[in-house]
C-alpha cells in the first residue's frame, strides 16, 4: 500500500479548515485537506464574515469574491426587537445595507454578509488555488499515531471503502465541536456546558416583508411574555430566511414541520405560504478546550472552543485561529521556528477563546433576562412603559454585540513566549482593555494587532504583511534595522524591512522601530535597537 506523503494534514473542511489549507499553500507548504462530507452546504450556519477575516480575506485575494456573493447587498441590516411583525416594534438598531456600509478609519475592510453556503465556496477555490494544496472530499480519518517525526494516519475513500496511510509531519483536526481529532487525543472541555437546544429552520418566502408594515430588517427578534423566544434572519437578502427557536438548556423538541410553521406564524402573527428549505436541531454551548495540542497533533475552531452565535464571532475565531497556527507550522517546516513557535499556538489563542465564549454568552442573558416582558401585550400606560422598558433593555444590552470592533481587532497576545514585552503596564490595565468589546485603540504595543495606516490610494500598511516578519523602520534608525536585517539573513528568517516616511504611518506606529510577524501581530518594538539582534530574532521564532 502507498503511503500518501504531505507536510500538513487538515481533517474537517469547514470554512476553519479552508482557512488553514489554503494559508499553508498560500505560504508556499504542501497541505492534504480530508472532509467525510461532499463540501455542499445543507443550512448556513453563520452568515458574518467579521472585519479581521476580511483583512485575512484581503491578503489571500479573495474580498471581490466576498463582495460579489448572491448576499443582497442593498438588503438593510437593522436589528428589530418587536412582538410580532403586525404587532409592536419595541426598538430598532439601524444598521447600513453592506453596500452603503463604509471601512472604519482602524481598517482597510469592513465587515460583510457572506452566509457559509456563499463564503465556503470562496474559501474552497481559495484553497484549491494554491499549488501546494489537494482537498479530499467524502474521506474519513479513522486513526492516527505519532512519533517523533511525523504522524501517521489511516484514511478511508468513503466512495470506494478502500483504507490509505497518509504520512504528515504535522495533523490538525479542524473537524468541529464533535471532534474526533480531540477525542483521540484525550482533551477535556471546560465551561458552562450546554446553553440552549435551538432548531433552525431556513424557510422561502418571496414577499416576506410585505406581510407587514414595519421597516425592512436584516434580524427580527421575538419578545413574547416570558422572553425572547426566536429570532428570524434575512439569510440571503432576498427570499430565504433563518429561524431560530431558542428553547432553553433542559428540554431538547423535535417538532413536526407543522409546529415549525406555526412558530413562523406566530412570530408574523399570522398564516402565510412558507416553503421549508431545512431543519437544524443543534446544542448551543460554551465551552474551550483544556488544551490545542498534543505534540505534533493540534485542534484549531470549533474543535477548541464552542460558543453561543450571539456576537458572531465563532467562525472568525476559527479562522483566527487558523491564520495564527499556519505561520508557525510554515515556519517549522522551513527550518527557522523552533518549539516555543509552536508552544505558543495555544497560549496566544486559548485566551482569545475564554474571551469570546463569556461575551457572546453574554450577550445570549441580555436576551434570556430582558426584564418587563410579561407586560408587553398589555394596552394603556402600563403596556406603554413595559414596551418602551424591554426595547431600551435589549436595545442597551445588544449594542455591544452590534459594534464588538475590539473583539475582532483588540485580540491581544500576553505571556507568549515568542514576543518581546518590554512595557510598563499595569494588570488593570490588560485586563480593562481585555474586556472592552466595542473600544478598539490602535497601538504597536508588544502582542497587538499591528495597525492600519494609508501608505497610498488603495495600499495599507496591512498590505505588507503575511509572508514574512516585516520591520517597520523610520528612516533615522535606518542603522539599526540594517543590523536587525543582517540578524535575520543570519538566522534564516524571512524578513523585509520597511522604512516609514509618511506622516500617518510614524503616528501609527508610535515608535521607530516595530517588528510585525506574519500575522500582521506586533512581536517587538523599541525606540533604539539594544545589543545582540541575532538573540531578538531568534526568540521571536522559538528558538
Amino acid at each position: 500500500m502507498n503511503i500518501i506523503e504531505t507536510e500538513v494534514l487538515v481533517v474537517g473542511g469547514g470554512p476553519v479548515g479552508l482557512s488553514l489549507a489554503g494559508d499553508i499553500g498560500w505560504r508556499g507548504r504542501r497541505a492534504v485537506l480530508l472532509e467525510q462530507g461532499d463540501g455542499r452546504i445543507g443550512q448556513a450556519k453563520m452568515d458574518g464574515v467579521g472585519i479581521r477575516t476580511m483583512e485575512f480575506c484581503r491578503r489571500w485575494g479573495i474580498v471581490k469574491d466576498v463582495e460579489s456573493s448572491a448576499y443582497n447587498r442593498r438588503y438593510p441590516q437593522d436589528n428589530v426587537y418587536l412582538t410580532t411583525l403586525d404587532g409592536y416594534e419595541l426598538g430598532r438598531q439601524p444598521m447600513p445595507s453592506m453596500a452603503d456600509d463604509q471601512a472604519p478609519p482602524e481598517s482597510p475592510q469592513k465587515r460583510e454578509r457572506c452566509p457559509q453556503n456563499m463564503f465556503d465556496p470562496i474559501l474552497q477555490r481559495f484553497a484549491a488555488s494554491q499549488p501546494g494544496v489537494e482537498l479530499r472530499y467524502g474521506h474519513r480519518l479513522l486513526s492516527f499515531r505519532q512519533d517523533a517525526d511525523g504522524v501517521t494516519s489511516e484514511v478511508q475513500d468513503l466512495g470506494t471503502d478502500q483504507v490509505r496511510e497518509y504520512r504528515s509531519k504535522y495533523l490538525v483536526g479542524c473537524d468541529g465541536g464533535r471532534s474526533t481529532v480531540r477525542e483521540r487525543l484525550g482533551i477535556g472541555m471546560q465551561g458552562k456546558g450546554v446553553l440552549t437546544h435551538t432548531t433552525n429552520v431556513i424557510f422561502r418566502c418571496a414577499d416576506f416583508n410585505g406581510l407587514h408594515d414595519k421597516a425592512p430588517g436584516y434580524r427580527y427578534m421575538f419578545v413574547g411574555e416570558s422572553g425572547v423566544w426566536a429570532t428570524i434572519v434575512a439569510i440571503n437578502g432576498n427570499d430565504q430566511w433563518r429561524m431560530s427557536i431558542i428553547g432553553n438548556a433542559t428540554e431538547r423538541h423535535n417538532y413536526t414541520d407543522d409546529q415549525l410553521k406555526q412558530f413562523a406564524y406566530r412570530a408574523v402573527g399570522k398564516p402565510f405560504d412558507m416553503e421549508l428549505l431545512s431543519v437544524l436541531r443543534w446544542t448551543r454551548i460554551e465551552q474551550v478546550a483544556d488544551s490545542y495540542r498534543r505534540g505534533r497533533v493540534f485542534i484549531c475552531g470549533d474543535a477548541c472552543h464552542l460558543t453561543s452565535p450571539t456576537g458572531g464571532l465563532g467562525m472568525n475565531t476559527g479562522i483566527g485561529d487558523a491564520v495564527d497556527l499556519s505561520w508557525k507550522l510554515a515556519g517549522c517546516l522551513e527550518g527557522w521556528g523552533g518549539e516555543a513557535l509552536l508552544a505558543s499556538y495555544e497560549i496566544e489563542r486559548r485566551p482569545v477563546a475564554h474571551r469570546i465564549t463569556r461575551f457572546s454568552t453574554s450577550n445570549l442573558e441580555v436576551m434570556q433576562k430582558v426584564p418587563h416582558t410579561a407586560m408587553v401585550f398589555a394596552d394603556g400606560p402600563e403596556g406603554d412603559a413595559a414596551r418602551a422598558a424591554v426595547g431600551k433593555g435589549l436595545g442597551d444590552g445588544l449594542r455591544k454585540e452590534w459594534f464588538s470592533k475590539n473583539m475582532h481587532l483588540g485580540n491581544r497576545y500576553m505571556d507568549s513566549p515568542v514576543i518581546v514585552y518590554n512595557e510598563l503596564e499595569t494588570p488593570e490595565q490588560v485586563e480593562r482593555e481585555f474586556l472592552d468589546a466595542v473600544n478598539y485603540r490602535p497601538t504597536t504595543r508588544p502582542g497587538c494587532r499591528a495597525p492600519h495606516a494609508w501608505l497610498a490610494e488603495g495600499v495599507s500598511t496591512l498590505d505588507l504583511f503575511g509572508k514574512g516578519f516585516v520591520l517597520m523602520a523610520a528612516s533615522h534608525r535606518r542603522d539599526d534595522a540594517a543590523r536587525i536585517a543582517q540578524a535575520a539573513h543570519e538566522a534564516g528568517v524571512p524578513l523585509a524591512v520597511y522604512e516609514m516616511n509618511e506622516e500617518g504611518v510614524l503616528t501609527a506606529y508610535q515608535e521607530p522601530l516595530v517588528l510585525v510577524r506574519p500575522d500582521g501581530h506586533v512581536a517587538w518594538r523599541a525606540q533604539t535597537l539594544a545589543a545582540y539582534p541575532l538573540a531578538l530574532m531568534r526568540g521571536v521564532c522559538g528558538r
